[in-house]
């Protein structure tokens, strides 16, 4: 065997692990590896270079884009005179793209204790990983390894699926003209961002999805009233199983089979949102020794650590919520466990908050009430509109709303649902409230609640909980 160059850490993934290198580690011989993808550097992650990041400046674009409708409720006159998709995209990635190259710069240039590698890596023992790149094979190991690998979309297996081009959320913001239809297959939040995103700028769009629901992981009254509104905006085919994908002329044909027997759609584009896969198999970690679970993340403890010594895992790759957020929560307690091995501590994963960026917004925030249902939890429920509160009339919402679920003996949230306008903002106080502990009555009436504020949404859904 070769020459095997050793370090101090081994960092698989330049997304929320990238992070991890501050001032603290000046000292620490390092190595980095990303394995990129296509021509673009993929340096940031899935974040920044096809997600959160990039999604939600198309996702603003969009909503900007839907203002004559939201006009038209108000007395307001607007039009849209023209969609300038190039335009758009290349200001999305005109800054998405150097910051994701200076990243890397920054890392390979300006950092002497960090020697990075750019190509695919594979375990070959528990702390040892062979790695493919551009000049060759090479073999690197290290007395410390953090796996922040991320995730990949899942392709479906439907027969001709891999003989037609086909989009994923990698590539589909790239696109060289606005195709003027798309079928999405999928419903969850990738499916529902992106159907808001085209729908908004023009584009026919198609759902399919499995289900009879769209984000059937949302609470069940938020996901009926998504399911209503999305049915609104897009031509929605639930219950539905794929049969066939093939080419048709300059696009794709997509067989069906529902509730109503077999049916065809067609379209220009194709978009894949049937879910993420983590990474792992392509790291092979089995050689390595770490345990992963049935669904491939790798298993790490409270404290982000693997099955084997000396190696965590943070992220897409191992955690339950892929949530860039969770990530960077995650990337901080690895940071602190890799610099204070004897003093460890572990990641709070008890109110994890989560948000749809679609039309109209969703945010959420602990159990939903069938989950609490299931597992035998008491709680009371309140829901308000926000029809109800004097911002809801100035925005003429009719069909948004809160809903909350709190433990009727303590009077603490036990979790907090929201569709309607600005809800990932809104649902903030809530999550704070959880976390700190504050009872519903006292969130409430402890503190002065801006009138006719946005957040009137939540005092009153406090207030309307049947607590003594």
């Amino acid at each position: 065997m070769g020459h095997v160059r050793h370090f101090d850490l081994i960092i698989i993934g330049t997304g929320s692990g990238n992070a991890i290198l501050d001032e603290r580690f000046a000292d620490w011989d390092v190595a980095v590896v990303e394995k990129g993808v296509g021509s673009h550097s993929s340096y940031g992650g899935t974040c920044l270079n096809v997600g959160c990041i990039p999604t939600k400046m198309f996702v603003h674009t969009a909503d900007v884009a839907n203002s004559p409708a939201a006009g038209e409720r108000l007395g307001v006159g607007v039009r849209l005179d023209e969609v300038r998709w190039r335009e758009i995209r290349d200001r999305v990635f005109g800054r998405i793209d150097t910051i994701a190259e200076s990243g890397k710069r920054f890392r390979r240039d300006e950092n002497p204790n960090v020697t990075l590698y750019e190509g695919t890596a594979r375990f070959t023992a528990a702390r040892e990983l062979r790695v493919e790149t551009a000049e060759g094979p090479t073999t690197i190991s290290a007395d410390r390894v953090v796996i922040a690998a991320g995730g990949r979309p899942v392709i479906p297996e439907v027969p001709g699926i891999e003989d037609v081009e086909y989009h994923t959320s990698d590539s589909v913001m790239r696109l060289e003209s606005l195709p003027e239809s798309m079928i999405i297959m999928g419903t969850g939040f990738i499916g529902a961002e992106f159907a808001h995103i085209f729908a908004a700028l023009g584009v026919r769009v198609t759902m399919v999805g499995r289900s009879g629901r769209v984000l059937r992981g949302e609470d069940d009254d938020i996901s009926a009233r998504f399911t209503e509104l999305a049915a609104r905006q897009w031509d929605l085919r639930l219950n539905r199983r794929e049969i066939e994908v093939s080419g048709s002329g300059e696009g794709v044909r997509l067989r069906l089979d529902g509730p109503e027997g077999a049916e065809t759609l067609e379209a220009r584009t194709l978009l894949v949102a049937t879910g993420r896969r983590p990474n792992s198999d392509l790291l092979d970690t089995a050689a390595a020794g770490i345990e992963t679970a049935e669904d491939g993340k790798v298993k790490v403890d409270s404290t982000q650590r693997t099955t084997v010594e000396g190696v965590w895992a943070l992220g897409d790759v191992s955690s339950e919520y892929e949530l860039k957020h969770v990530a960077n929560h995650e990337e901080r307690v690895v940071q602190h466990n890799l610099l204070h091995p004897d003093t460890p501590i572990e990641s709070d994963h008890r109110f994890v908050p989560h948000a749809v960026f679609s039309e109209p917004q969703i945010a959420s925030v602990g159990l939903t009430e069938q989950r609490a249902a299931e597992h035998g939890i008491g709680y009371v429920t309140a829901t308000q509109d926000y029809g109800g509160i004097a911002y809801g009339w100035a925005m003429e919402d009719t069909t948004g709303f809160a809903k909350l679920l709190a433990d009727p003996a303590t009077g603490k949230l036990l979790g907090a649902h929201i569709i309607g306008p600005q809800a990932p903002t809104v649902i903030q106080p809530l999550v704070q409230a959880m976390e700190f502990g504050i009872d519903a009555r006292s969130m409430a009436r402890g503190q002065y609640w801006i009138h006719p504020a946005m957040p009137e949404l939540v005092e009153n859904a406090l207030l309307g909980l049947p607590l003594d």
